[in-house]
């Protein structure tokens, strides 16, 4: 085959690799559905020293100021700004002096929510993801949790209010996760608020951080 005929092909291929990935439109309904749909779906950022990608098997829905225990009941603050900005990008922000945390934002811009990813199935860039994570002494506590996950793909505060459809750190459709294998509990690490069930996680799945054994858990539709 000549270079000249092999174009078409990778043209193809990365229009292909574009159309997977969510739109804005994705993310512009209520909070619970798009924490509840992102199950299955593909998180990647890319960066200098390559690609990291994992399926996302936990997230956690943060629905407006009324929610106590969302960033926006303290209102729009510097801090807060891209909760309150268009559905489909990225709110992250450092916790605890340690950690980075990542979210999308939900609903119409103006009304502050979002999912919080809580979790990820490693797909990608798994020695990548073994450096940047160098304590972590099994695979599977690379990235069940929010910390860790941002430490493992490097999300830190250069991806927050960045648009979710366009590198560096896109979300991407995956497998569809059926019903029959999806919990919902009540947020974890939480005071206020605290009995929501607005956790979604995939049932059995390893690389879900650990549910308080108090928490009822909940099939998706009962």
């Amino acid at each position: 085959m000549t270079p000249r005929a092999a174009r078409p092909a990778r043209r193809a291929d990365a229009g292909a690799a574009a159309s997977s990935i969510l739109s804005r439109v994705f993310y512009a309904r209520d909070t619970e559905v798009v924490a509840r749909e992102l199950l299955g779906c593909v998180l990647e950022c890319r960066s200098p020293a390559g690609v990291a990608a994992g399926r996302i098997v936990e997230t956690e829905a943060y629905i407006g100021e009324h929610d106590l225990a969302c960033h926006a009941a303290a209102g729009r603050t510097r801090r807060t700004e891209p909760l309150y900005g268009p559905p489909g990008i990225a709110y992250v922000y450092f916790i605890y002096g340690v950690h980075w945390c990542f979210n999308a934002v939900t609903r119409a811009e103006g009304m502050p929510s979002a999912v919080l990813i809580r979790a990820v199935e490693p797909m990608t860039g798994l020695a990548l993801m073994r450096r940047r994570r160098s304590a972590a002494k099994r695979d599977v506590d690379l990235t069940n949790g929010p910390g860790k996950l941002c430490a493992a793909l490097a999300i830190d505060a250069r991806h927050n209010a960045l648009p979710l459809d366009r590198a560096p750190l896109v979300i991407r459709r995956g497998d569809p996760v059926a019903d029959s294998d999806v919990l919902v509990t009540p947020r974890i690490g939480i005071s206020r608020s605290a009995d929501w069930p607005l956790r979604w996680v995939v049932a059995g799945n390893p690389y879900v951080s650990r549910t308080p054994g108090r928490f009822p858990r909940t099939p998706v539709g009962k």
